[in-house]
């Protein structure tokens, strides 16, 4: 069966675990050399065991520049280009308007929308021309969420960079967009609430999807492999939604 992507080069930050390592897999198993990041080097060994011999981990905090330059460093040594980057990594908690902190502000907006920016700068010496850079949305791009703001309007800046950057980048012909999931069965969204309520947040998300389920990692990876691939080399700027149908109705 022939692969997509093969001998393709990819950068999947936040890959370790959830939508990233999902994400991960699927390019791998379309042929790509995966590069992946994470914080934690546990959490790491294990997803690069799971994806495969085709997976290679840096540990590094999207949010920090000094990592960025570091994880762009190995790349370059050890494969001397980029043709995928799914800048990925993020991640939020909830709290209603009235009790937002700085401290809060700072570390989501830190990481969903400076981290972001800066992993696709210093990803632009090594993006060959006509690669596709992704970038994680997601639906509470367009939706209000009770106690969720300031993740969701890190969303929305996201969704914008696409956009934007489809523009900056035109003369390379490199590819822009970002991808919206719903609720999707990962370690992050049940860290929403405690352990006991998991359960009963994933069935309330459930019901609120046409599809009546929540979605799987897998599935958000297949829709990252094909704005990857060529398939989708007349798809720029967009916002995918990858949702059940939960943001559509």
């Amino acid at each position: 069966m022939s692969k997509q992507l093969e001998g393709k080069v990819a950068l999947v930050t936040g890959g370790s675990s959830g939508i990233g390592l999902g994400a991960a897999k699927e390019l791998a198993a379309q042929g790509a050399r995966v590069f992946i990041t994470g914080r934690r080097q546990a959490e790491l060994d294990a997803a690069v065991a799971e994806i495969g011999p085709a997976a290679t981990a840096v540990r590094a905090d999207a949010s920090v520049l000094a990592d960025l330059d570091a994880v762009y460093a190995q790349i370059a040594r050890t494969a001397g280009r980029l043709d995928i980057l799914f800048a990925n990594a993020g991640g939020g908690d909830m709290l209603p308007l009235g009790a937002i902190t700085e401290e809060h502000f700072d570390r989501i907006f830190g990481t969903n929308v400076r981290g972001v920016l800066f992993t696709v700068q210093k990803a632009l010496p090594l993006l060959t021309d006509g690669a596709s850079v992704i970038l994680t949305s997601s639906t509470t791009s367009i939706q209000g969420t009770a106690a969720f703001s300031v993740y969701s309007a890190s969303k929305a800046a996201v969704r914008n960079f696409a956009r934007s950057w489809a523009l900056d980048l035109k003369d390379r012909g490199i590819r822009v967009n970002a991808i919206s999931p719903g609720p999707v069965r990962t370690p992050g969204l049940g860290g929403l609430v405690p352990d006991e309520s998991r359960q009963g947040l994933f069935d309330y998300l459930a019901s609120q999807v046409p599809l009546g389920r929540l979605g799987e990692p897998g599935e958000i990876g297949k829709a990252v492999a094909f704005l990857a691939s060529d398939a989708a080399s007349f798809v720029n700027g967009i916002e995918l939604f990858v949702d059940g149908g939960m943001a559509q109705i």
